[in-house]
């Protein structure tokens, strides 16, 4: 068997990429970046350290890169004759993957059985976004190739933290991790991955991760850096940023109940669970890192203005997810680009127009006005 993953970075090498090794695959990985191609194809094996309660470390053996950006043909070379085919590049690269995948598909004895394909992302339904760029390139061929692949949403959960220096590509994680997959799709067949849970309903899963972990982590680094603290393990030692984290994830949770049944307690212990892999103090993992690319969070269908969204539709209390965007505003990091736009687009855009630029929101909206109510506070902050 065979997978063909995109990203070599942490998160492919210290999660996916193991769980499938795990699972008795050949290992190829995919990547643009030449550096960390070479220094994988230059060891045969690299080690999962996982760090924490429970840790123990895991040697991972049987893999190889391949530069996509400088050898293009390896890679679909590579797909034609995969089993699966999974991604940990970020939302907005999976239109740089799709190319290489439909060139695969191509090429693919239609014999084989189905190209099992799934986008490992922190995003909500990220192999139908895959799925969208693939269909648009191959739309006039499709006919033919649709039987040669088949789609998954899948929902992700490791803290795999900035890694420590001189580590080479080897991987520092979170004991902890969830794998959920889309049964459906594959009928009798699902991929042989050990450690990852299929389910017939993916939806809960995907918003219950990404409305607490993902909102959690965040609201953590926004309010510790506000704070002055480096660390999400010492920002959470803080009574008054728990204390914001854990109203924030109240909210996100009360939605959650009330969108899709979840129960309440349950909700509870998971939030308890998050909380204490965030305070778990042997990851070295910054608020800086964490809190990188904040107009992404702060986008529509995202950690912060995705539920609360949704939370305000039905009338319930958004106050400390607001807070939480609040705190977002502030986040100032001269080395991440997209804080310096959020800092000059405050500067540069009234209240409601950063509002609706940044967040997607329409004036009408019942979130709008408390939104733009922040973003005045901030601007008053730095003098606009």
């Amino acid at each position: 068997m065979k997978a063909v993953h995109f990203g070599a970075g942490n998160i492919g090498r210290g999660f996916v990429g193991l769980l499938l090794h795990q699972g008795g695959y050949e290992l190829v990985f995919s990547d643009v970046a030449a550096p960390l191609v070479d220094a994988i194809n230059g060891v045969s094996s690299y080690t999962v350290h996982e760090v924490g309660e429970g840790g123990r470390d895991t040697v991972v053996t049987g893999f190889r890169a391949i530069n996509s950006a400088e050898h293009p043909d390896e890679v679909v070379d590579e797909i034609a004759v995969a089993n699966v085919v999974t991604t940990a590049v970020g939302p907005t690269i999976l239109k740089f993957v799709a190319p290489h995948i439909v060139a695969g598909l191509a090429l693919r004895d239609p014999s084989s059985p189905p190209l099992q394909i799934m986008a490992c992302e922190n995003a909500i339904n990220a192999t139908d976004l895959l799925r969208d760029e693939i269909l648009a390139l191959a739309a006039d061929a499709w006919d033919g190739l649709a039987s040669r692949a088949v789609f998954a949403n899948t929902a992700v959960d490791r803290i795999v933290p900035a890694q420590p220096e001189g580590s080479g590509v080897d991987v520092t994680v979170e004991p902890f991790y969830e794998w959920a997959i889309e049964r459906p799709p594959f009928g009798d067949d699902p991929p042989r991955i050990p450690g990852a849970h299929f389910v017939d309903d993916l939806g809960p899963y995907i918003e219950r991760k990404l409305f607490t972990v993902n909102t959690g982590h965040a609201t953590t680094a926004y309010f510790g850096a506000q704070a002055g603290i480096d660390t999400i393990a010492a920002a959470l030692a803080d009574d008054d940023i728990a204390a914001h984290v854990a109203a924030a994830l109240a909210e996100t949770s009360a939605l959650l109940a009330a969108k899709h049944g979840l129960d309440p307690a349950d909700l509870a212990d998971y939030r308890a669970t998050i909380l204490g892999r965030f305070r778990n103090a042997a990851l070295p993992d910054t608020v800086w890192r964490v809190g990188r690319q904040p107009l992404r969070k702060l986008s529509r269908h995202e950690r912060f203005v995705g539920p609360a969204a949704e939370a305000a539709e039905r009338g319930l209390s958004v106050d400390a997810l607001v807070a939480a965007m609040g705190a977002l505003l502030a986040f100032d990091d001269q080395e991440d680009p997209q804080s310096v736009d959020l800092q000059r687009m405050l500067r540069e855009q009234d209240a409601a127009t950063f509002t609706a630029t940044a967040t997607g929101l329409e004036p009408g909206h019942p979130l709008f006005a408390k939104v733009v109510a922040v973003v005045e506070d901030r601007q008053a902050e730095i003098g606009v």
